[in-house]
């Protein structure tokens, strides 16, 4: 077996402590070609397409990314901001606020790192990144509140798959879910109250979560139950009653069918039915993405308004709101219990020590050439 080059280990360090916030990916750029790069990889992921192979390579490689990569250029466009992908600016902006909040909580001696799924930075990238740092307790923190084969079943992939070649692997730690933990639920609570102060409420609330196929939900996947879950929390959170909000499914790929019902046809019968305002939130995505911004607030929407319907309302991602980041670092703080992460006046002794035989060893090399 070949081993990753790696650092030599120095006896004596003291390791450190990171969270990795770990979030699906987007292309580098709206433009063809960087999709579809993204979408090579995104679609090869075994976790993601359940096909044999064979069968699969040839419908991606001469079907799909011939096509769609074009196409979904098209609609990343319409959401491109100067800072990039919203996906990865929001995503970003939460791991810089959540280092922020886990250090109000006395988490002096703590890195937060962002890697995505797939495209950059890759999470290989940032686990070798953090390695390199000294870094030998971390934490895996999906973006993912429900879990699914399909989102968190890849990213472990990815850790075990890059520490399959590292000889001195890391303590690790994985956050499976948080689809009903307390904070989340009342930070989706929050975000929809505020928006309901300020415009009002609709006939129906639509909670929009993105689909995946049936059988997965048959062959013991547990995505399904959590977002009715998370639904029946909020809602209750919300004090609705059972008529005033819907759960659907986006996001439907290919011809199998998936979790449904479909938040399309959905939004498009309630507008024949009469309804004449929706608000729709999408509480699986915790960052505004390609799937909520240009899916929902404009495909959605259109639909709604082309079947007779008068008032749409998207109701953003929690993104990095006040409340959200504060969840989120409760939820870490709870998974890296009994992990060291203040640095006490002997830690930061040895540091200020290795830091100085490092400049003596780098002085001395100077010397000799």
């Amino acid at each position: 077996m070949t081993f990753k080059k790696e650092p030599p280990y120095k006896h004596g360090t003291v390791g450190r402590t990171a969270v990795v916030l770990v979030n699906l990916g987007t292309p580098d750029a709206p433009t063809t070609s960087a999709v579809r790069r993204y979408l090579r990889e995104f679609l090869s992921d075994r976790r993601v397409v359940e096909v044999p192979r064979a069968v699969w390579w040839f419908i991606l490689n001469l079907i799909i990314l011939p096509f769609r990569s074009s196409q979904s250029a098209k609609k990343y466009a319409t959401i491109w901001t100067a800072e990039g992908s919203p996906l990865k600016v929001n995503t970003d902006a939460q791991a810089g606020k959540l280092i922020g909040a886990l250090e109000d909580r006395g988490h002096q001696d703590l890195t937060v790192a962002m890697a995505m799924r797939y495209g950059s930075p890759s999470l290989p990238d940032v686990l070798d990144k953090l390695k390199a740092d000294g870094h030998d307790r971390i934490l895996v923190l999906p973006a993912y509140p429900q879990y699914s084969g399909t989102t968190t079943g890849s990213i472990y992939d990815a850790v075990f798959k890059h520490y399959g070649s590292v000889r001195n692997i890391p303590e690790l730690r994985f956050v499976r879910n948080y689809h009903d933990d307390e904070g989340y639920i009342h930070a989706l609570r929050d975000s929809v109250l505020a928006h309901w102060d300020q415009h009002g409420r609709p006939e129906k609330l639509v909670l929009s979560f993105h689909g995946v196929p049936k059988r997965t939900l048959m062959l013991g996947d547990p995505y399904h139950c959590e977002c009715l879950k998370t639904a029946r929390l909020l809602a209750t959170a919300l004090r609705l009653k059972p008529e005033q909000y819907i759960v659907t499914f986006q996001s439907r790929f290919g011809k199998a069918e998936w979790l449904q019902p479909y938040t399309a046809p959905t939004v498009a019968q309630l507008a024949r039915d009469g309804v004449r305002r929706i608000d729709v939130l999408c509480p699986g995505f915790t960052s505004d993405c390609l799937e909520t911004l240009e899916e929902i607030s404009m495909e959605v929407r259109h639909d709604f308004e082309q079947n007779g319907g008068r008032e749409f309302h998207y109701i953003p991602c929690l993104n990095d709101s006040r409340k959200w980041i504060s969840a989120l670092a409760e939820i870490a703080e709870h998974h890296m219990i009994g992990w060291p992460t203040q640095a006490g006046p002997s830690e930061h002794e040895a540091r200020r020590k290795d830091a100085e035989v490092g400049r003596a060893a780098a002085l001395a090399r100077g010397a000799a050439d």
